[in-house]
């Protein structure tokens, strides 16, 4: 409750907070906010699902934008961030998965930890596209936009996330293709967790592609990028709601 609360802080208290002030309450939930995922996942008895991966995914957007203020102090996002890592905090507490098997393979946190990276990467990548095509209607309109960086700078750090995603993302899929049976006890299976991660790749694999080869910029990247970060909810976010708690209360 700390945590969502001190992430809350900086959103409902737009016109009462100064800058810096909101800086301060976001680091403060961000550091709260890791201490209640270590306590999840290091405890006793870890617990993981798709609640936990959307709280850690938010945890890591908190994570680049932490670093980027340093590095881009202009930078203003605070409010879609709050409410991401307020809302991902709490949906942790009310679902908070499953235990993990203790006879898991040794190499399963870290095909979970490229897993969980490459999401973090690719909602951060989103983030940046939806700052980037807000800041291009606002420029349309013959108004200033209020991201704080530049429309190009926006659009740069928008695509080496997904570079980096991208790459993550592959090693993931190469890890369940050569050691699934390792890694869950079985080979590759053709399951929509695996389509969708493999639709999700195909459409990054587009997106870098039509930009290096075609120069694809502005709403068309975007919404690739959209398309893309949608099917890689749906693989294991989707999947992992529908068994914890669809399936859960249908039984």
């Amino acid at each position: 409750m700390a945590a969502a609360i001190a992430y809350a802080i900086p959103a409902l208290a737009t016109q009462h907070l100064q800058e810096a002030g909101a800086r301060r309450c976001l680091r403060l939930a961000w550091a709260l906010h890791a201490l209640l995922l270590g306590w999840g996942l290091l405890g006793e008895l870890p617990h993981f699902g798709f609640a936990p991966a959307l709280s850690i995914t938010a945890w890591l957007v908190l994570t680049v934008y932490v670093v980027e203020q340093q590095l881009y102090p202009q930078l203003r996002s605070r409010w879609p961030l709050s409410i991401l890592g307020s809302v991902a905090v709490l949906l942790a507490v009310v679902f908070p998965g499953t235990p993990l098997h203790v006879n898991a393979s040794p190499w399963l946190p870290l095909h979970l930890a490229l897993g969980i990276a490459s999401y973090g990467l690719f909602a951060a990548a989103v983030v940046h596209g939806a700052l980037m095509s807000h800041a291009e209607r606002q420029m349309r309109q013959g108004g200033d936009h209020d991201s704080g960086l530049p429309l190009l700078t926006l659009e740069r750090l928008t695509f080496r996330f997904v570079g980096a995603g991208f790459v993550l993302l592959t090693a993931t899929l190469a890890a369940g293709w050569l050691f699934g049976e390792q890694l869950y006890g079985k080979a590759w299976v053709w399951n929509h967790k695996s389509i969708f991660s493999l639709l999700s790749w195909l459409a990054f694999a587009v997106l870098l592609f039509g930009r290096k080869r075609f120069g694809w910029r502005g709403q068309s990247a975007v919404r690739v990028l959209y398309i893309g970060a949608i099917f890689l909810l749906l693989a294991y976010v989707g999947s992992r709601f529908v068994i914890e708690v669809l399936l859960e209360r249908a039984a």
